[in-house]
C-alpha cells in the first residue's frame, strides 16, 4: 500500500476488511472516507460505488476466485495476488467471469516490473550467455514454530500445498521467462516430515526438474524448512547469469560470468510495485495489453498441478504447450 504514492494513475479509493479496528486505523492513515470502508459481508455493495474502478485481491489464496468473480459481478477490474487460485478450474472460472463482465484481470507477478528481472529477460532473449543449457532456482526460508490454525500459509484448505504456491512460484516463473519456453515434461518430489506441527497439512519442500523443447533443463526447489535462499542461475554455452537475491522486494544483485563478465545494476528494485500498478491502470484507462493476465496465472496453476501429480505418482509428467498434462 505505501507504494501507491509512487503510482502515476492509481490511488486507494476504498478498503475491505473483516477487522473493524484495522479498517479504521488503515482507513484513517490513507485518508479513505468512512463510507468507502467495507466489510467482507457487504463487499458486493462496491457495485454502487463509482469511486472504485478496480479491486486488488490480497486475501489467502482460497478466497481469490470467489472475490474476483464477485468483483467482476460488481463491474470492477481485478488485480489478483499470486498464485491466481487453488486450482486451474478456479482460474478458468475467474477468466470467464472477467470476459462476461468485459473487465480486466491481471495477476500480481511483480518481478515482470522489477528492473533486474526485466533486464535478465532481455539478456536471455539476446543470448548474452549463449544457448541456455541449465537453470537452477531456489526460494526457501525456515518457518518458525506454528500450526495450520495459527498461520494460513500452513493450512492446505487456504494455501494449497505449501511453499510452491508461495515462494516457489517465483522460481517457476523465472524458469519460464528466462528460457522463453514452456516445459515439455516435469518430474518432481515433495517432502512432508512426520511429527512436525508446521507440516501436518502442507509439504515442507517441493522440488522439480523440467525439460524444455530446446534441450535446456531447469532444477527448481522451494522450502519452508531450510536456510534462506532466493536465487536464479542460468548457465549457457558461453557464460552464466547469476541473480542472488533474484526476486526480493529490494536488494537484487546480478552478474554475468564468462568472457563478458560484468556486474549489472539496471535500476531500483523497489519500483516494481509502482510499475505493476502503472501497468494495470494503463490497461484499464488506455486499453494496453496486460503482460501478466489471467491466462498466465492459469498456465502456472496447471504447471503446479503437474508438479504435484508427478510427485504423487512417482512419474515424469508430459505436458501440452499450454501446461496441461498429457494423459
Amino acid at each position: 500500500m505505501p507504494r501507491f504514492d509512487q503510482a502515476d494513475r492509481a490511488h486507494i479509493a476504498a478498503l475491505v476488511s473483516g477487522n473493524p479496528q484495522k479498517l479504521a486505523q488503515v482507513g484513517d492513515a490513507y485518508g479513505v472516507p468512512v463510507d468507502a470502508r467495507y466489510s467482507y459481508e457487504d463487499f458486493d455493495k462496491i457495485a454502487a460505488d463509482d469511486r472504485i474502478h478496480a479491486v486488488y485481491i490480497i486475501l489467502p489464496t482460497a478466497f481469490h476466485a470467489d472475490f474476483a468473480i464477485r468483483a467482476f459481478a460488481a463491474r470492477k477490474h481485478v488485480l489478483c495476488e499470486k498464485p491466481m487460485a487453488l486450482s486451474s478450474a478456479q482460474c478458468e472460472a475467474m477468466i470467464a467471469a472477467g470476459r462476461r463482465a468485459n473487465r480486466k484481470l491481471m495477476i500480481a507477478y511483480r518481478s515482470h516490473f522489477e528492473p533486474y528481472n526485466v533486464e535478465a529477460m532481455r539478456l536471455m532473449r539476446e543470448k548474452a550467455v549463449g544457448d541456455i543449457r541449465l537453470i537452477r532456482s531456489e526460494q526457501s526460508y525456515r518457518a518458525g514454530p506454528t500450526t495450520p490454525a495459527q498461520n494460513w500459509r500452513m493450512n492446505r484448505a487456504l494455501a494449497g500445498g505449501g511453499p510452491l504456491e508461495d515462494f516457489g512460484i517465483y522460481g517457476l516463473q523465472s524458469a519460464l521467462y528466462l528460457t522463453g519456453e514452456m516445459p515439455e515434461s516435469i518430474s518432481a518430489t515433495t517432502f512432508q516430515p512426520r511429527g512436525d506441527p508446521r507440516f501436518t497439512e502442507i509439504f515442507a519442500h517441493v522440488s522439480s526438474q523440467w525439460r524444455f523443447p530446446s534441450g535446456a533443463v531447469a532444477h527448481l526447489a522451494t522450502s519452508y524448512d531450510s536456510a534462506g535462499a532466493n536465487f536464479a542461475h542460468v548457465r549457457g554455452t558461453n557464460g552464466a547469469l547469476i541473480m542472488d537475491p533474484a526476486t526480493s522486494y529490494a536488494g537484487q544483485k546480478m552478474r554475468i560470468e564468462g568472457q563478458d563478465a560484468r556486474e549489472l545494476t539496471p535500476g531500483d528494485p523497489t519500483t516494481q510495485f509502482a510499475g505493476q500498478l502503472n501497468h494495470f491502470t494503463s490497461a484499464i484507462r488506455d486499453g494496453t495489453p496486460i503482460l501478466t493476465g489471467g491466462e498466465m496465472g492459469l498456465r502456472d496453476a496447471r504447471l503446479m498441478e503437474a508438479i504435484y501429480a508427478s510427485a504423487r505418482d512417482g512419474r515424469t509428467v508430459k505436458l501440452f504447450p499450454d501446461g496441461r498434462m498429457r494423459g
